[in-house]
């Protein structure tokens, strides 16, 4: 059992092992050169960077006594050169080194030797194997599904206690009327909302500790990364939707267009409290956020869809004209998305952004071996930073960690162009909905704007996480990321919609992502409110490993499950 919970030796030689973080290990020094060395490192994480300085070597004192050991990260692999001259902070590969080395087998609580030798040359060997960190999923999946079993034997030992045959019968009909109601209602929707807000606060909650479920430092596509566009997305999709319900009604467009402003301001003021969590001082208040981006593009594209929308639109009689009538119906939102994308690519490389290049795309710091340390972001970060001031966008993005950036908002005002773009083609997956009939034609539209929008997004990246003119990247909300996130997001819901809407798999409803999409306001608010709260969060211990980090995460995310399916059965449902 040990190996699940990465279990390792209190003590290795003089060293406190549990000292170590999550995917930290030990490295020991030895210098057997005559002469002071430097020892630099470079992460694979960190692309076009130069190597950083750690820490100097004496020259050897014939008594080979063993510098104090570093923590580095075995996160990802890591370059090691030691130079005989002091480079300065950053080292470049125009000046040679004495040695190099290039580790991607580091393991979480390993202990490793690396010795620079007498003639220059280096020699690495391991200490103490590290441990495996990837069967924590298992361990913490059976300790799940143990709980799960546990409480379905408990729930049924309780009805069969409480048998009621009346009370039975009458639940039995209740609950064939309510799946009657339901069958109106888009459940697949629902679901795909549900699992939306269930893996945001999943990852929201640390996400285990793992790399690859955190947010990409800059260029790249993580699990983290998928949440946000496919809410904005589904945001879309029930625009079209609503503004039909509400006209259908006899509701006005000003009317409509009225509540839409109203939710829209909600959005942004209940972001902005959020964002004051750690103090309400209005000096250092960040400005932008997620729900803010939300209220934006809501209130744009919602505003925009009710005013090219046709109250009683007459379906045309010839087969082609019916084939294309969801994108005529469209056009005057299909404009204002190229005239969006339009304008995102001129500013983007177009607008001159003082001491640095046009049309930058990079983080800054030491990014592109430090070439442009205060650029990141390019015109995305400068125009931020023009409008809402440093103090007023984010402090900590996850660039700062890796490339040494400065202040940048991920969810800033510039990216809410692209954002815009991305609730109207969630809103053409919506009209899709209502203009097709039958389930083959939806979801063969769908399908097919994945592929051209995911070959559209592969192009502008050069089907690489680093290369093309337009790389895949969140923080920037850049055009191959709208294209990518949106063609998943297609795929999903063509999908769950095949087989909870149409086929009904296994008599799947959606459970219990359903019941959470339903409630997915209350899920986000609370979940960002309790944060370090019990009986959501808790600590035992130093929390240094992935199966505890996991275990936590997990069971913050399953108590917030529990919440949203009480909240269905008592038939509470919140939405601004």
């Amino acid at each position: 059992m040990s190996i699940f919970v990465e279990y390792t030796d209190p003590q290795w030689r003089d060293l406190d092992m549990r000292a170590l973080d999550v995917d930290q290990s030990y490295l020991y020094l030895k210098s057997e050169y005559p002469e002071r060395s430097y020892l630099y490192t470079l992460s694979d994480e960190c692309y076009t960077c130069p190597y950083t300085k750690v820490k100097a070597l004496p020259a050897a004192d014939g008594d080979g006594d063993d510098i104090e050991p570093l923590r580095l990260s075995s996160a990802y692999g890591l370059n090691f050169k030691i130079y005989q001259h002091d480079q300065g902070h950053y080292a470049y590969d125009n000046v040679s080194s004495l040695c190099w080395l290039r580790r991607t087998d580091l393991q979480e609580f390993g202990v490793y030797n690396l010795t620079l030798l007498e003639n220059g040359t280096c020699s690495f060997a391991t200490d103490k194997p590290g441990v495996p960190i990837n069967y924590a999923f298992l361990a913490v999946f059976v300790l799940v599904a143990a709980l799960l079993i546990l409480l379905k034997l408990a729930s049924c030992a309780w009805r069969c206690y409480r048998y009621d045959e009346a009370a039975a019968a009458a639940d039995s009909i209740g609950a064939a009327a309510a799946k009657a109601t339901q069958r109106k209602r888009l459940r697949s929707l629902d679901t795909f909302r549900g699992l939306s807000i269930v893996l945001m606060i999943f990852v929201n909650s640390g996400g285990g500790g793992y790399t690859w479920i955190d947010h990409a430092a800059w260029n790249g596509l993580h699990l983290a990364d998928l949440v946000f566009p496919s809410f904005l997305w589904i945001m879309g999709v029930c625009i079209p939707l609503s503004v039909k319900a509400q006209l259908s009604r006899g509701a006005s467009k000003g009317r409509i267009c009225l509540r839409i402003l109203w939710r829209s301001i909600k959005l942004f003021a209940i972001g902005l409290c959020l964002n004051s969590m750690s103090g309400p001082g209005l000096e250092e208040l960040r400005i932008m956020g997620v729900l803010q981006r939300f209220g934006v593009a809501f209130l744009v594209v919602g505003v925009l869809h009710t005013l090219c929308s046709r109250r009683d639109p007459i379906s045309p009689q010839r087969s082609w004209q019916r084939a294309v009538h969801d994108i005529c119906l469209f056009s005057g939102e299909l404009a204002v998305l190229l005239a969006l994308v339009a304008t995102y690519l001129g500013l983007t490389f177009g607008l001159r952004v003082p001491g640095c290049p046009k049309g930058y795309l990079g983080p800054g710091g030491k990014f592109d071996y430090a070439s442009n340390p205060n650029c990141i972001g390019g015109a995305a970060g400068y125009v931020d930073l023009k409008v809402l001031g440093n103090a007023h966008i984010y402090q900590h993005p996850t660039a700062k960690y890796v490339y040494d950036s400065a202040a940048f908002d991920p969810e800033g005002i510039f990216g809410c162009i692209l954002s815009v773009v991305q609730v109207l083609l969630g809103a053409f997956a919506g009209v899709t909905l209502l203009v097709h009939p039958t389930w083959q034609s939806r979801i063969r539209r769908w399908l097919i704007l994945a592929v051209v929008l995911g070959l559209i997004g592969g192009a502008l990246c050069g089907f690489s996480r680093e290369g093309g003119a337009i790389p895949v990247n969140k923080n920037l909300w850049s055009l191959s990321f709208v294209c990518v996130t949106v063609s998943l997001a297609l795929i999903i819901l063509s999908l769950l919609y095949y087989f909870i809407d149409v086929r009904q798999t296994w008599n799947w409803s959606g459970y219990p992502f359903t019941e959470c999409g339903m409630n997915a306001i209350v899920m986000y608010v609370g979940h960002s409110v309790m944060h370090r709260m019990l009986p959501w969060h808790w600590r035992v211990g130093p929390m240094n490993t992935h199966f505890m980090l996991l275990l936590e995460c997990t069971w913050n995310t399953l108590v917030w499950v529990g919440i949203a399916l009480y909240l269905d059965s008592k038939e509470f449902y919140y939405s601004l």
